[in-house]
């Protein structure tokens, strides 16, 4: 887990590992709260964003399988971001299962209860681990999580701000790319001899 302090405001921006993303999709049971959870740390997207999913915007194009983002509250604009096929098909299969339409949204919350889900999981992560940085991880900490993993596998970083919906690279450089993920810090520290 990486930290750092926020410049103007209290608490952190938190970096998870590989192995933290799953400890914390492991707290989620429900389909639902997986889901939202995945479509914030696997997909990139803003918590406003995860409660808009519906199944119809999982589609197959020749890039692969992309989750079609077709609005925010805070950008308004159109994009497509690439979606692990696991994820892919449990929304599919949520969507054939369901008595609903397939347009209608997958996860029935607001962003108070992401928030609250969030909340619920990493405390009992922090008391099982002993990790007082799990205090801090909230939803838009995944979406961080996301584009620093994106980059530090060497994704183009204007590939990663097209699929993230910035505009421009200095926003996302500024606000979302950290220090390098934990297994890049590891892959980097492997080639020197005397670490």
């Amino acid at each position: 887990m990486n930290l750092e302090d926020y410049e103007n405001q209290d608490g952190m921006k938190v970096w998870l590992s590989e192995r933290e993303i799953e400890q914390l999709l492991g707290q989620f049971e429900d389909t639902e709260r997986r889901i939202a959870v995945s479509l914030a740390v696997r997909c990139g997207l803003r918590s406003a964003e995860v409660l808009d999913v519906a199944p119809e915007h999982v589609v197959d194009t020749d890039a692969g399988t992309m989750l079609r983002v077709w609005s925010s509250a805070k950008t308004d604009k159109y994009r497509e971001t690439p979606m692990p096929p696991n994820l892919a098909t449990t929304i599919r299969t949520v969507g054939d299962v369901r008595e609903k339409p397939t347009d209608d949204p997958l996860v029935d919350a607001s962003t108070r209860t992401l928030r609250r889900w969030m909340d619920k999981a990493t405390e009992e992560l922090r008391e099982a681990s002993g990790e007082p940085g799990w205090q801090f991880v909230g939803m838009h900490d995944l979406r961080r999580t996301w584009a620093t993993s994106l980059r530090s596998a060497d994704v183009d970083a204007m590939v990663v701000c097209d699929w993230g919906g910035w505009d421009d690279l200095e926003t996302f450089l500024d606000h979302y790319r950290g220090t390098h993920s934990p297994e890049a810090q590891l892959r980097e520290r492997e080639k020197v001899e005397w670490l």
